[in-house]
């Protein structure tokens, strides 16, 4: 171990015991908008039908859970984040300079990330390519959707979406801009890097972590779009719709099956040193993976997860009973 490593495990230790007269009873997550409806439920559950207090849950964004996450082990930071993308290996390694060199993490299921407009808004069947000519800072940047293409509403293009350090923002890059790029017949390294960022001149507007927030802009405005994940689409379907992307309708099973394009795993980390610390986290996560919540029959499907493959979860249930620690080489990009 470098003495770099040493002292920030020596300092994490010391935190630890320097903050265990004052230690809290009650967890602290952070992290994903996206995976924060359901870590609620499991919360709220949790509160409900354990000895532990309910944890507090705040939606900061994948990025931005894992920037205090990552910050330090000791009881000022918190014990768990919630991501809808993977930690990336830059996050790892700050978590690592930072003394947070146990963490387990934990897949609880998918969720496709949609585009959708009010209920009385005009319909949508849109290609990842066409997408990609809407927004792209690289490509033509058209005013109306009709000017994409002929096809599609003769609409001002006006999509309210997520911010950078939104996990809902950083898949929606890979899997719509850079695939879409890909598809209108650009070069792979461009669509990769410049052909994936999104256009700043207006027509993309930043709407914060809150979906809730963007679902009721979306019906004060059925001109505009908003992108966010699948179980915002469900919970609201008396009020917005899905687009068909690619042809593919953002329905439960073309997620579960994969025929959905526009889908990803969700997660959260669990900070090992602080079990034991603080009361009730290694409860609460097996809470979260137990069938009665995130199986295929569970609580959080009717709440819009997609459930793991019954094998995968049972798989995940062990490691998370075991915490099993992650080890930096499970292919972090």
């Amino acid at each position: 171990m470098s003495l770099t490593k040493l002292f920030a495990c020596v300092a994490a230790g010391a935190a630890i015991s320097s903050t265990a007269a004052m230690a809290r009873d009650q967890m602290r997550i952070v992290g994903s908008s996206t995976v924060f409806p359901f870590a609620t439920a499991v919360a709220e559950q949790f509160g409900k039908t354990t000895d532990f207090k309910t944890p507090v849950i705040e939606s900061t964004g994948s990025g931005g859970g894992l920037k205090l996450f990552c910050a330090g082990v000791g009881l000022k930071t918190p014990d768990i984040t919630n991501a809808s993308r993977r930690m990336k290996m830059k996050e790892w390694t700050l978590c690592n300079d930072n003394g947070v060199t146990a963490i387990t993490e934990a897949v609880i299921g998918f969720d496709g990330i949609v585009v959708a407009n009010a209920v009385e808004g005009p319909e949508f069947s849109i290609t990842r390519a066409q997408l990609w000519t809407a927004l792209a800072k690289a490509g033509p940047k058209p005013t109306l959707w009709n000017e994409v293409d002929p096809s599609l509403p003769a609409e001002k293009i006006e999509v309210l979406g997520p911010p950078p350090s939104s996990g809902t923002r950083d898949a929606f890059e890979e899997l719509v801009m850079q695939k879409g790029c890909m598809a209108a017949g650009n070069d792979k390294k461009f669509c990769k890097h410049d052909g994936a960022e999104i256009r700043q001149d207006g027509p993309y507007i930043e709407a914060g972590e809150n979906d809730n927030l963007i679902v009721a802009k979306l019906e004060a405005n059925p001109a505009a779009v908003g992108v966010f994940g699948f179980s915002y689409l469900d919970q609201n379907s008396d009020k917005i719709k899905g687009a068909v992307i690619d042809g593919v309708a953002p329905e439960f099973e073309a997620i579960a099956d994969g025929s959905y394009p526009v889908s990803r795993k969700l997660y959260f980390y669990i900070k090992k040193a602080h079990v034991g610390a603080v009361p009730g986290i290694q409860e609460y996560a097996e809470l979260f993976l137990s069938d009665a919540m995130s199986g295929e029959d569970g609580i959080l499907v009717d709440k819009g997860l997609i459930p793991l493959p019954e094998d995968a979860h049972s798989a995940m249930q062990k490691a998370v009973a075991e915490l099993v620690e992650m080890t930096g080489a499970e292919g972090l990009e």
